[in-house]
């Protein structure tokens, strides 16, 4: 998989146009970001099925804490009726912070996002579904026909989460940008694939990478601080130890993002966390690192804000891929 993420922070005639120049840059999937306070990620896919061809498409991580899993599978499989078959569902737990502006409580992520993509299985099989854990259902179904197969990526950053993916899932989309921390979760997915059953068949490790690019290394690393905030302020202490981050600098970044203060969050962003959360500079520099990711990783999503000119990094960013 050679994937971008797209984030429908900008209009979604741009997000889709944004995508045709992606499958024209020879990226074979396109995934939509899903936050609550940027533009709906179902409507950029429909748009975005309709002007492509034969990119592979799917929210990147859909959350089944703000939309009820049942409705999340059905909003999945309309994506695969109107992309004739080319659907991918991107599932995790989402951001504590940004839930928290919900009123939300991120309870039991690991098991609310096992039973999420279980139950969308059976619905996707025609079944019908009774749930009483994390969320419930009672005699649920789609009342129509979902064709093909739709693959299962986990959004995952966690130890037990990875390991989860690899036993259950069809692929994992690791939120890592640096060799480090892809070691790491390569030792989680090898884990997690000791107990995986045959019949689930192969098991991609994708590295979901914050990548910033462009002809000049400043303004790329600047483009790279909102991503790198999201992370930093949401990463547990352990991967800040392991890049030596400062926790009070991280917590304060995780404290402005939960109450809505996103510029000051960005300007608290260090350029050690730039180098511990994403892959930013040149397109030479853009390369280095992601072939240093790809020692560990199956395939690659570039993951959003690629750059301050956004036609232009997914050009360079496809061109490092290619």
């Amino acid at each position: 998989m050679k994937a971008i993420e797209l984030t429908p922070e900008h209009p979604i005639e741009e997000v889709t146009e944004l995508a045709v120049t992606a499958e024209t840059a020879g990226f074979d999937t396109v995934l939509a970001s899903c936050h609550y306070f940027n533009r709906d990620p179902y409507v950029a896919l429909s748009r975005i099925a309709d002007a492509t061809e034969e990119v592979a498409l799917g929210p990147a991580a859909a959350n089944p804490y703000d939309t009820h899993p049942v409705a999340l599978a059905s909003r999945v499989a309309t994506i695969q009726e109107v992309s004739d078959g080319r659907a991918v569902f991107g599932v995790g737990p989402g951001d504590r912070s940004t839930l928290s502006a919900l009123g939300v409580e991120r309870d039991s992520p690991l098991r609310r996002v096992l039973e999420t993509f279980k139950v969308a299985q059976d619905l996707w099989a025609g079944e019908s579904v009774d749930a009483d854990g994390t969320f419930q259902a009672a005699d649920a179904d789609l009342e129509y026909e979902v064709e093909g197969e739709i693959p299962v990526y986990v959004g995952a950053q966690g130890p037990h989460m990875i390991r989860m993916s690899a036993k259950h899932a069809d692929g994992v989309l690791y939120n890592g940008s640096h060799p480090r921390d892809m070691a790491w979760a390569a030792e989680q997915v090898e884990k997690g694939l000791e107990e995986r059953p045959e019949e689930r068949g192969d098991f991609d490790f994708a590295a979901y990478a914050s990548v910033s690019v462009a002809e000049e290394e400043a303004a790329a690393r600047e483009a790279a601080r909102p991503p790198v905030a999201f992370i930093a302020g949401g990463a547990a202490p352990p991967v800040l130890d392991r890049h030596d981050l400062d926790r009070e600098r991280a917590e304060e970044i995780g404290a402005a993002i939960e109450a809505g203060s996103f510029n000051e969050a960005f300007e608290l962003v260090t350029g050690d966390m730039i180098d511990a959360f994403c892959i930013a500079g040149t397109q030479a520099q853009v390369e280095e690192g992601i072939e240093a990711v790809m020692e560990y990783a199956d395939s690659f999503v570039v993951g959003a804000p690629l750059g301050p000119d956004l036609e232009r990094a997914i050009e360079l960013a496809g061109a490092v891929l290619r």
